[in-house]
């Protein structure tokens, strides 16, 4: 079966877009996505690079390009207005259901990237990240020990050092085969380079 990995942080808005796309194409080409949750702060940091949102020129068009592709994928998106959220927290959480749930990694997934860019919550505020763990079935007193699990503090570490070894320099990143892509306007490239 043909595999597309797909390097991402949940607080990358462009990682949310993909992640509705990446499965529908992956869907269409039978392939399978090797989810690969990344600290993109990490990634930023080893290789200085920047969120656009630092740049106010990059930021303001970026606004009106993610709109474009929503709207174009007919995907409902809205600026997180507490962003900046710091995703550390967040990003260990989704790789320890990835290591200790994988059955519910996708739903969970797909749960989080809604609470930040779906229907925007304040993931900052600890009594509404609770909320959105408790509507999806998550049990916040085995979140708190996953949260200081060393064995999930070091997958994702692993994971963030492996992107950024495989040239990684931002989120949303794709992988077929040795091939990187990176942005959604590069997800028409994934599609021929599943159907070779």
């Amino acid at each position: 079966m043909k595999q597309v990995e797909f390097y991402f942080d949940l607080g990358s808005p462009y990682s949310y877009l993909g992640f509705f796309q990446i499965q529908k194409i992956a869907q269409q080409h039978q392939a399978e996505v090797i989810w690969k949750p990344m600290l993109l702060g990490g990634v930023f940091k080893a290789t200085g690079n920047n969120s656009p949102m630092m740049v106010p020129a990059k930021a303001a068009y970026s606004m009106k390009d993610m709109a474009r592709w929503a709207k174009y994928w007919h995907i409902p998106v809205q600026m997180n207005p507490y962003f900046p959220i710091n995703t550390l927290q967040l990003m260990r959480l989704i790789t320890a259901v990835q290591l200790h749930q994988p059955e519910d990694f996708v739903r969970i997934l797909a749960g989080l990237f809604n609470a930040m860019f779906g229907e925007p919550k304040n993931l900052n505020d600890m009594n509404e990240l609770i909320q959105v763990m408790t509507s999806l079935g998550l049990n916040v007193e085995q979140v708190q020990a996953w949260l200081n699990d060393e064995g999930v503090k070091a997958q994702l570490k692993k994971v963030t050092e492996e992107a950024i070894q495989r040239g990684v320099f931002g989120a949303p990143t794709w992988f077929v085969g040795d091939e990187m892509f990176w942005g959604v306007d590069h997800l028409h490239f994934i599609e021929t380079a599943l159907s070779e």
